[in-house]
C-alpha cells in the first residue's frame, strides 16, 4: 500500500458520494429524500469495505479498479454513453420524488434493495476469482483465462453483476422512469462486450477456446 494509492482511493470515494448526492438531492429540492439516502448507503458502505480489503490484501487490483482511462476508442464511447445514462437516471429520480410523478411502493423498494445487495455479493465474488479485472479493456502482462467459478457459467460475470446492480438502482430510488432509463445499459454493455471480446481474442492466449467452452456472455441460457 502506498500513500498515493490511499489518497487516490479516498478522493474518488468522497467525490463519488458528493456527486451522487448533488445529482439526487438538488433535483429533489430537499435532502429529505429517503430513497436517495438508501442508495448512497448500500452503494458506498460495501464499496468502502471492499476498498479497505483490497488496499491491504490486493493493492494491485485496487489500483487497476481505480484506473478508468480507456485506451480503446469504442470503450471511450461506452463510458460517455454510460455517464449520460446515469446523469439522466439520477436527475429524473430526484425530480420524480419532488413532483411525485410515479412512485414505486415500499415493498418494491425493499425488493430492489435485497436484489442490489445480492448482486454486490456476486460482484465481490468476481473480484475474488479474477485478479486481472480492470475498469478498462486491456490485456495485462501474464494474464490468463479464468474459466472456473462464475466464469464457468458466463464469460462476463462482472457485467452480470453490474447489470443487476444498475437496473435495481431505479427501483431503490422509487422511480420507474429511472428504471426505464437504466435499461439503456443493455445496448451499452453489448457494445462494450463486443469490443472487449475482440481485444481479448487477439491478445489473450486461450480465449478463443474459452468462448467455445462457455457459450453465454452474461445470462446463462439467454445471453
Amino acid at each position: 500500500m502506498t500513500r498515493k494509492l490511499f489518497l487516490q482511493a479516498i478522493i474518488k470515494f468522497v467525490s463519488g458520494i458528493l456527486l451522487l448526492a448533488v445529482l439526487l438531492f438538488v433535483p429533489a429540492g430537499t435532502i429529505y429524500y429517503p430513497n436517495g439516502w438508501l442508495l448512497i448507503a448500500i452503494l458506498f458502505i460495501p464499496m468502502f469495505i471492499a476498498g479497505v480489503f483490497m488496499m491491504f490484501k490486493n493493492p494491485y487490483l485496487l489500483k487497476k479498479r481505480l484506473n478508468a482511462k480507456e485506451e480503446e476508442t469504442e470503450q471511450k464511447h461506452v463510458v460517455a454513453f454510460s455517464g449520460l445514462m446515469f446523469l439522466g437516471a439520477f436527475i429524473v429520480a430526484g425530480l420524480n420524488f419532488r413532483f411525485q410523478w410515479l412512485l414505486l411502493p415500499n415493498w418494491a423498494v425493499i425488493t430492489g434493495t435485497v436484489i442490489f445487495l445480492l448482486a454486490y455479493v456476486m460482484y465481490a465474488e468476481v473480484l475474488r476469482e479474477n485478479t486481472y479485472l480492470s475498469r478498462t479493456v486491456e490485456v495485462q502482462e501474464n494474464q490468463k483465462v479464468i474459466d472456473t467459478g462464475l466464469y464457468g457459467f458466463v464469460r462476463h460475470p462482472m457485467y452480470s453483476a453490474t447489470l443487476i446492480l444498475f437496473l435495481s438502482m431505479g427501483i431503490i430510488l422509487g422511480s420507474p422512469i429511472s428504471f426505464a432509463i437504466l435499461l439503456l445499459y443493455l445496448p451499452i454493455i453489448a457494445k462494450r462486450m463486443k469490443n472487449e471480446e475482440e481485444v481479448l481474442g487477439e491478445g489473450l492466449e486461450g480465449y478463443a477456446e474459452y468462448k467455445e467452452k462457455v457459450k453465454y456472455k452474461v445470462i446463462p441460457f439467454i445471453w
